[in-house]
């Protein structure tokens, strides 16, 4: 009897995995990805709770969630936060899911981990590496409305000492599409990226692992106009990220140094027919020491060390650096098989501010073989960005971190095939970044709001099997409420309801794929005079597999199918009735 090879799979993000029990956690499976539209944002917005608001498609994206803002949502690349050190955020209209072969979603803090931003929740994108011998080949092709091309080619190629990867995505689209009931189009709306994406480890011995990630991001659009105006502006925008891991795989103790390296820049034109534009570029250099206890008593502890040194240079932010150097720690103890409890605490030392001490802690219960209980604590934070720092026009050197204190309890409920989860959760914001006009009317940020935001979310998923039929389904509700403490307003942009429910029906080659989501009313002002209507959407799409091995798949797609009208953004509508027709590649 042959005995059975165990695939062996690495991941750059160990904390993910190890020290993340006793919070919200999804992880998004291939399937999920591969019948999306190829943005994040489009990902997201229909299969979690994250909320958008989009400048027009394809443009600038923020997500919001548990009553955050964009800011406040951290995006992991390979275990390194990502988000941008000019704006605080990443916009989710760069980065292109096919990239990544594992998405996870965790929500809550993790800013003892993560850092800046990691407060409402964070997106890990992940290159696993496998360590068997194999050669996979991956290729899309879709062509849709508004001459629309997304393509995406990766392959893998891995042995027992050797792994790599490697992806291309390129995107564009003369978006021009029709405004629902109205005698106009989207203008200037043309866009177009390039992305390249690849992870190559090799086992020096059998200790001994060097991994190497690389991502190189070039994006390029026109600024949809509005209803009322032509749009004339355009963006470009260029990222570069390096990280190069060093990892001893010991047993009982274990080393992981990471060196890591980005380079974000843009260039933005107040008009594209001139060759006038600002612009800024930040570097970020980063050193990283994990280690790891394992399990001793019962225990496994996880000290950190980090620096970072950002450099950054701009028209409107001068030339500016800072250092920053954090400690932290990570306990995870077993009491037994039921009962994990969870620790950490991070202290920072920065070279403009002071950085408070923040904390978690946690515990996972399983009561019965249908019931789990999931408790967190936490405090979490927000530095300054160069922008609120040194914008010329307003920035403000006095500004502290932002500081929330976080509270929330998970139920978990199985049987059989069905899993139900219901989250309640409160946060109390402290020492919020607001920029509002001062006394002469420029735009400056303050720590000036104390905010609560708390709220509920339950999910629900199953499959069925009957005969050659097979039924998965996963719905989510969130509600959501976000409110300004001095003035007792909710904040913009924060719906109160959101659902999403996802339907895959298959049998034999073929399946069919239903989505739909609902977006509650949000309001646009501060004093919420001012709102945008709630909205409905739903997606269809049919596939059908091809070839003796079902290596080919043809998928037919269609987009806001009862052709709504609906707005994420004042005066900037979205697309109604659009197509999309793909073919898949498993070689």
């Amino acid at each position: 009897m042959q005995p059975i090879e165990i695939e062996e799979v690495q991941i750059s993000d160990l904390q993910t995995k190890l020290f993340n029990a006793t919070q919200k956690n999804v992880v998004l499976n291939d399937s999920v990805v591969m019948f999306n539209k190829e943005s994040l944002t489009k990902l997201l917005n229909f299969n979690s709770f994250f909320y958008f608001k989009e400048n027009g498609n394809g443009m600038v994206s923020s997500p919001s969630v548990r009553g955050t803002t964009a800011s406040q949502t951290a995006v992991i690349w390979n275990g390194i936060n990502i988000n941008s050190n000019l704006t605080g955020q990443t916009d989710f209209n760069t980065i292109t899911t096919y990239d990544f072969n594992s998405i996870q979603l965790k929500y809550g803090g993790g800013s003892v981990v993560y850092g800046s931003g990691a407060i409402g929740g964070s997106i890990h994108l992940n290159n696993e590496m496998r360590f068997t011998k194999h050669f996979d080949q991956f290729l899309k092709l879709s062509y849709g409305s508004f001459q629309t091309l997304n393509t995406n080619y990766k392959f893998s190629l891995s042995n027992q000492k050797f792994s790599s990867q490697f992806s291309i995505s390129f995107n564009k689209s003369k978006n021009d599409y029709e405004f629902v009931g109205l005698n106009k189009r989207n203008t200037n709306g043309e866009y177009k990226n390039l992305s390249f994406n690849s992870a190559i480890g090799y086992k020096l011995n059998s200790k001994w692992m060097l991994k190497y990630f690389n991502s190189i991001y070039n994006g390029n659009r026109n600024f949809s106009g509005t209803i009322s105006s032509i749009g004339m502006s355009k963006y470009e925008d260029y990222n570069i990220r390096n990280l190069i891991e060093f990892k001893e795989n010991a047993s009982v103790f274990e080393s992981n140094f990471k060196v890591y390296q980005l380079s974000e820049s843009f260039k933005y034109f107040e008009n594209k027919k001139t060759n006038i534009f600002s612009t800024a570029k930040v570097t970020t250099s980063l050193f990283r020491y994990e280690g790891l206890l394992k399990s001793i008593a019962k225990l496994q502890l996880k000290p950190i060390i980090e620096f970072q040194y950002l450099n950054g240079k701009g028209e409107n932010i001068g030339k500016n650096s800072r250092k920053n150097t954090s400690l932290s720690g990570l306990i995870t103890y077993n009491f037994n098989k039921n009962l994990v409890f969870e620790g950490s605490l991070r202290k920072e030392f920065n070279s403009v501010f002071e950085s408070p001490i923040l904390y978690a802690i946690g515990s996972n219960a399983t009561l019965t073989n249908w019931y789990q209980v999931k408790m967190n604590y936490s405090k979490n934070y927000r530095v300054p960005t160069f922008n609120d720092l040194y914008w010329y026009a307003g920035g403000n050197m006095n500004l502290k971190p932002e500081t929330v204190y976080q509270y929330e309890i998970t139920n978990v409920f199985q049987y059989k095939t069905f899993l139900f989860q219901v989250t309640g959760y409160y946060n109390d914001f402290q020492n919020l970044l607001k920029w509002s006009p001062n006394e002469s009317g420029n735009w400056t940020p303050e720590n000036i709001e104390s905010v609560v935001s708390y709220g509920a979310e339950f999910s629900l998923q199953f499959k069925q099997k009957i005969k050659d039929f097979y039924l998965e389904s996963t719905s989510n509700y969130a509600y959501t409420k976000s409110l300004n403490e001095k003035t007792q307003k909710e904040l913009i942009y924060v719906p109160n309801h959101k659902f999403t429910s996802n339907w895959n029906l298959n049998y034999q080659r073929l399946s069919f794929t239903y989505q739909m989501v609902f977006n509650g009313a949000v309001f646009t002002s501060t004093d919420n005079s001012f709102f945008l209507k709630e909205h409905f959407l739903s997606n269809v799409s049919l596939n059908y597999l091809l070839g003796k091995q079902k290596d080919f798949i043809i998928t037919l797609a269609a987009y806001n199918l009862e052709n709504r009208y609906y707005e994420n953004l004042p005066s900037r509508p979205m697309p109604g009735r659009n197509y999309t027709i793909s073919l898949i590649f498993n070689l």
